[in-house]
């Protein structure tokens, strides 16, 4: 943080480093976020086409395997339904046996037709062979199964040597005890002879064993990934896996040979054939990283037994990817070099002036009188300015040497009134300040007594006459109703006005309708009244509403209540200050008896002299308060057995809480609320 410091001080100081910050800030938050726009979009459309690309790669491959259990299952029906077989087992006078007494000719023809069709096997077994699966009900095409040892011993014993395969430890596959998978998975068509054959139940199987057919994945790599099919050097593999090992596949593990006994890592394998999803992802392939798709292959029974895989290496991608993103970066940092170099060119230019002329006060503040800013290469507005500046200091210092003569004489003068006027004004403020209280209650008393006597007598007549004309028309007033009733209100209304004044003349003789209120209520309508002077101020209101009881007072003189303590915070907080408005229930002896309401500011505080004169009448310490607003408040309050309550916040936070607690039920006043 030391070696900020200067580097701050002068960033602080100079225009220079302030104009060059001004023009250049768009620039290096564009060019980064450019930046990082631009590797995330290109990151998320590489993802995407790899997606789709290795998508569609898998799509090709499941297509060439769906098309040899078609072909293999085909192959094997038309074998089994052939008229070749048909003649061939009559004119051996074939008899139902073991399939070890199927004549030579039989065997060696069906030789000749599985070398035709390129089938590991094709072999007829009799009925109910424990060794072999039933014959398929119907279709065309072959299915997958997982056999045991012993059962491609009875089939084909010369497809055993291809089933011993060693199990290779591999980074990040499923723990296992396994040393050797010898299970086969097999393309097998089951297909029953005809009912009029000689070998009447008989099953033909035809099948092609997967384990180390080295062939068959090397012809699905070749479709898939052709030569050029993939740029930058990448490479294409595919790979046939028995549950979660590989038993065909061109992965090589190193050199030429290649990686069959390795097993896939963990995540795949519990995605795959765990939950039977396709996964299209990177995946990390024996020794390196792949774009990879796995789907899983399901035997005819719908079980997960292996899985079908093609990806190719992500590496070289990558690679120009990265080189992309680095040469944009590049790019985007010679646009941002230069200009610079531009951008600092102009800045001097621009604030040299302004510079000279910073001097220039600097050395008058420091008082030098005769520093000028001199002549300047430039003619635009800032040199204008400068020169501008040289006349003005000029003018400055000769008024300078008129105004301290003259100085010199006045200060003598003023010095000999201003202390008689202190000592005149210091007297003339008490007496004022005397004055106007006593004016002030006097006149206030006799206005507000004056006016309701003056008020209440023609009022009361004319609500008499009302009355009496409404009685006397009857019927007849029907039509005028509206007109009477306007009337019935203004007279309520001028009665109001009375109350009021009586209010404040004699505030605890004149109590107005009693009613429930909901206390959250009252704050909000009073919230909204003095908006706009919190918005003044630049004050934050903050409520913690959680009161529930309803409070026994009147509507009106609530509000002028809570509105009187709210502009009392408002106008005692600093500006930016918080006032706080808290309520909750009042409980007494364990039982809710009504709510309280606080009102916290952050001002001065409330010293314990102040607190001893709060309540009493004219005492403010506002410069242009009367005084009045806390007395009226608490008197309106003890009417109706409530209380006013004012103290120093509890938090130890400068300010004072006022608190107001409201009975539920109405109350007798408290003793002593009549005087006020």
């Amino acid at each position: 943080m030391s070696l900020l410091r200067p580097w701050r001080a002068w960033l602080g100081r100079s225009v220079r480093a302030k104009v060059l910050v001004l023009a250049l800030a768009p620039l290096a938050l564009a060019l980064p976020l450019l930046l990082l726009a631009l590797s995330l979009w290109t990151s998320y459309a590489y993802d995407q086409l790899l997606r789709t690309k290795v998508r569609a790669d898998l799509a090709v491959a499941r297509g060439y395997f769906e098309q040899v259990l078609l072909e293999v299952g085909s192959g094997t029906r038309s074998v089994a339904e052939s008229h070749a077989l048909h003649l061939r087992l009559q004119t051996g006078n074939v008899a139902p046996r073991p399939p070890a007494q199927v004549p030579a000719a039989v065997q060696d023809w069906l030789e000749h037709e599985r070398q035709r069709l390129g089938l590991d096997f094709l072999v007829l077994r009799p009925p109910h062979d424990p060794d072999s699966p039933p014959a398929q009900s119907s279709g065309s095409s072959a299915r997958l199964v997982v056999w045991e040892p012993a059962q491609v011993a009875a089939h084909a014993p010369h497809l055993l040597p291809r089933l011993d395969i060693a199990l290779v430890p591999t980074r990040n596959a499923a723990p296992t005890t396994r040393t050797h998978e010898r299970r086969a998975m097999l393309m097998l068509a089951s297909v029953a002879l005809p009912p009029d054959a000689a070998l009447r139940g008989w099953v033909l199987h035809g099948g092609l064993l997967l384990n180390g057919n080295l062939d068959f994945i090397d012809h699905i790599n070749r479709i898939v990934y052709p030569p050029g099919a993939l740029p930058f050097g990448s490479q294409g593999t595919a790979t046939l896996f028995l549950d979660d090992v590989r038993i065909s596949t061109n992965v090589r593990l190193f050199g030429q040979q290649r990686a069959i006994g390795t097993r896939v890592s963990q995540a795949v394998r519990d995605a795959v054939l765990g939950q039977g999803r396709t996964w299209l992802d990177r995946a990390f392939v024996v020794n390196d990283w792949y774009v990879s798709a796995y789907e899983p292959l399901l035997d005819s029974a719908g079980q997960r037994i292996g899985m079908l895989y093609v990806g190719f290496l992500e590496a070289p991608l990558r690679w120009v990817r990265l080189g992309v993103l680095v040469g944009t970066a590049a790019l985007l940092a010679l646009v941002m070099a230069g200009t610079v170099a531009w951008s600092l060119r102009w800045a001097r230019a621009l604030v040299q002036p302004v510079e000279r002329m910073h001097a220039t006060m600097r050395r008058v503040e420091d008082g030098d009188a005769n520093a000028r800013v001199g002549p300047l290469p430039q003619h635009d507005e800032l040199g204008e300015l400068a020169r501008h500046l040289d006349r003005l200091l000029d003018t400055v210092a000769e008024q300078t040497a008129r105004l301290r003569a003259w100085g010199e004489t006045l200060d003598r003068k003023v010095a000999e009134r201003t202390r008689e006027l202190q000592q005149s004004n210091a007297a003339l403020r008490q007496a004022q300040q005397q004055l106007v209280k006593s004016e002030r209650l006097a006149t206030i008393g006799q206005l507000a007594a004056g006016v309701a006597h003056e008020l209440n007598n023609p009022v009361a007549v004319i609500q008499g006459n009302l009355d009496l004309l409404r009685d006397t028309l009857g019927p007849a007033a029907a039509p005028v109703q509206a007109e009477l009733r306007l009337i019935d209100a203004q007279i309520e209304r001028i009665r109001l006005i009375v109350t009021r004044l009586l209010q404040h003349a004699r505030p605890t003789e004149f109590a107005g309708y009693v009613e429930p209120l909901a206390l959250s209520e009252v704050v909000t309508d009073c919230l909204v009244l003095v908006e706009r002077l919190v918005q003044q101020h630049g004050i934050t209101l903050q409520r913690h509403d959680r009161a529930t009881a309803p409070v026994a007072c009147n509507r009106q003189e609530l509000q002028q209540v809570i509105i009187n303590l709210v502009v009392n915070a408002v106008q005692a907080s600093p500006p930016g200050g918080v006032v706080e408005l808290d309520s909750g229930d009042w409980i007494e002896d364990d039982r809710v008896v009504g709510a309280w309401l606080e009102v916290r500011d952050q001002g001065p505080g409330l010293s314990a002299e102040v607190r001893a004169r709060l309540f009493t009448p004219f005492f403010t310490t506002k410069a242009n308060g009367n005084g009045l607003g806390l007395w009226v408040s608490q008197g309106l309050l003890e009417r109706y057995g409530a209380r006013l309550e004012a103290d120093a916040r509890a938090d130890g936070r400068p300010g004072a809480v006022f608190r107001v607690r409201l009975y539920s039920e109405p109350r007798e006043p408290a003793p002593g609320a009549a005087s006020g």
